[in-house]
């Protein structure tokens, strides 16, 4: 506090406006000497099969209730076509895994195209690429099968292809056919297969397990949508955590079997996921994996550790019961690692995998410090981890809890933990310290975070996201990891908001949101070295962090207010710089179509005698990259 009753008249009014010129002014000056080590890992991605965003969104198969695998199935998504109708069959298994098949029925006297179409997921994206449909077929039949792309409203071809299949009623049959397609403006589109319905007047028809696929992200067979994989493969990330609730199910009958999810999609029975919507699992665990290769990210694989989130079944499992769930996560970790001598190594080979998973990281349950697991973890995490390091004592493990009292104690060395935080943004922004002062020897994973009290991310929360991370990003010697969460979201159908990026069945339709950006541009702006920062202000309205990579330099900036900041940082020996600055002058503003986005903007921007000066906007984010 100035005693202007000390200074004279004009010293005190010349003092006045010196102070107030100065009020939204910002200095900072980064050491080029020293520092703390980076994470390297530091910006990743979380992933479940959550508002659809596997079934339905990053995985490539268009057709829903393609296998008819939930046990309650019906013919949801499915219509006829022509004259003729459809029925689902129990009398005509595809295997044990698809016991349901979908039967036609053609009447006598029958004439034309008859058949069946499917809306896929809230419609169909065509993109045109070159398209594959499959399908098991059984009957007796000898002609041609006709598959069309064809718009819902005003019946607009995108594709057609007719081709020749012979079957018989003894056995299925199966066929794939790959055809070009026309790009759609919309997700308005049907997949309509047909045959001459002169040709089966009279009799049956049954088809199992139909697929449609675009051409995927790195031409994977059973692999990514490229629209929305390259969106992700873009935030340049490290790692990809692969668990959630649906890992646990609300049962332990609808858990995430991994072994139910390999090999052949006509071995997958699916199973019923977590977020009120039966999985098809054709997203299973090689897929997961091959996508962390495909994206360079480092897998953190989540195991069942013997609870379940709902109030059926019979978890938490201790004691002597816990010993066929262990088995269970030793024969999984041997298909990940053990080489083709090995049981389940041999079976992961079969599969199109000859090399073991290049996988660092396990973290045994999800969440355990929820829902009633906390009492019995410390136990199941010992049994586990015994079991584990055991085998595999390279491995980094990770505790599903940063709950002391969850925990055992002492926690093993080594051991990391999980720290989860949806909150509102005010809370995030005081949170910018939380670990300014934690014990070092226990590594963090934020496993899950998120500003959590709005439908869609706005600036505000992105802002106050960008404080929380950049407190992150300069304890990053002991946050390893951090991971947005839920990623995806497909707008037709969601359980929970908001989320990172959204999207609808129209090839055009990815929405990334202001809090995406945020993530992009911190993850793509990274130094392995935090550097000092002194500066002539305290944190708040405005935040930072530097760090270095070689002779580059990045200082991270939020502007967590309604006021412009002016600010000076200073670099020794730095000359040029990119500023990239992704502000709205609205708190509220939002992406919420793909139309005219809050999105970055870049700028040039060169030092004088190693300072940068430039203004941060309202509710904004920065990042200066200096050379």
């Amino acid at each position: 506090m100035v005693a202007f009753s000390t200074l004279s008249g004009l010293n005190a009014l010349l003092m006045l406006f010196s102070l107030i010129g100065s009020a939204n002014a910002v200095s900072l000056k980064v050491s080029t000497d020293g520092g703390n080590s980076s994470s390297p890992l530091l910006y990743g991605f979380m992933i479940e099969d959550i508002n659809h965003c596997g079934d339905g969104g990053i995985y490539s198969q268009l057709l829903q209730n393609n296998g008819l695998q939930d046990p309650s199935a019906n013919t949801t998504s499915w219509a006829s076509v022509g004259d003729a109708t459809i029925a689902v069959d129990t009398n005509n298994p595809l295997t044990s895994a698809i016991p349901r098949t979908l039967r036609l029925d053609v009447p006598k006297g029958s004439s034309g195209q008859v058949g069946f179409s499917n809306e896929g997921y809230w419609g169909i994206p065509v993109d045109g690429s070159t398209y594959q449909s499959e399908f098991w077929i059984k009957g007796d039949f000898n002609n041609n099968v006709t598959i069309r792309l064809v718009g819902s409203n005003g019946g607009t071809e995108y594709a057609s292809k007719s081709f020749p299949v012979t079957a018989n009623a003894e056995k299925f049959t199966n066929f794939t056919v790959s055809f070009p397609t026309t790009k759609a403006p919309d997700g308005n589109v049907l997949y309509e297969l047909t045959v001459d319905g002169a040709q089966v007047a009279g009799s049956s028809l049954y088809f199992g397990l139909l697929q449609l696929y675009p051409s995927t992200y790195h031409s994977r067979r059973n692999g990514l949508k490229p629209y929305i994989a390259d969106t992700l493969d873009a935030v340049h990330a490290s790692f990809l955590r692969i668990g959630g609730n649906n890992l646990e199910g609300n049962d332990e009958n609808s858990r995430f079997k991994w072994n139910e999810t390999i090999g052949p999609v006509e071995n997958r029975p699916g199973h019923q996921g977590a977020w009120g919507y039966y999985n098809t699992d054709g997203l299973g665990l090689d897929e997961y994996l091959w996508w962390a290769e495909d994206m360079e990210l480092a897998p953190i694989l989540s195991i069942y550790a013997g609870f379940s989130l709902g109030s059926g079944g019979n978890t938490p499992f201790t004691g002597d019961a816990l010993t066929p769930w262990v088995d269970d996560v030793m024969d999984q970790l041997e298909y990940v690692f053990g080489d083709s001598s090995t049981k389940f190594g041999s079976l992961r080979a079969s599969n199109g995998r000859a090399n073991p998973w290049n996988i660092t990281m396990v973290e045994i349950g999800n969440e355990d410090n929820l829902g009633g697991g906390c009492e019995s973890y410390a136990e199941r995490f010992t049994v586990f981890y015994d079991a584990i390091h055991k085998a595999y004592p390279d491995l980094t493990l990770i505790a599903s809890t940063d709950n002391p009292s969850c925990l055992p104690n002492p926690l093993p060395e080594g051991t990391w933990v999980d720290f989860h935080n949806y909150n509102n943004p005010d809370t995030l922004v005081d949170q910018f310290n939380m670990f300014d002062n934690s014990n070092r020897s226990v590594p963090y994973l934020i496993g899950e975070y998120s500003r959590s009290d709005i439908d869609w991310p706005n600036m505000k929360g992105s802002v106050s996201e960008a404080v929380y991370m950049l407190g992150l990003e300069r304890n990053s010697d002991v946050v390893k990891m951090a991971s947005y969460a839920p990623l995806l979201q497909l707008v037709n159908s969601t359980q929970w908001k908001p989320d990172l990026v959204a999207f609808t069945q129209s090839p055009d339709s990815i929405i990334n949101s202001t809090s995406y950006y945020v993530q992009q541009m911190f993850s793509v702006n990274r130094g392995d070295t935090i550097k000092e920062v002194t500066s002539d202000s305290a944190f708040g309205p405005v935040y930072w962090v530097a760090s270095s990579a070689g002779n580059q330099y990045f200082v991270k900036l939020a502007n967590y207010g309604a006021d412009t900041q002016k600010v000076t940082v200073s670099i020794p020996g730095m000359k040029t710089g990119k500023l990239t600055v992704l502000a709205d002058n609205d708190p509220n503003a939002e992406n919420t179509d793909s139309q005219s986005p809050v999105a970055p903007v870049d700028s040039n921007v060169n030092a004088s005698d190693g300072s940068f000066t430039f203004t941060l906007p309202a509710w904004s984010v920065a990042v200066l990259a200096a050379n």
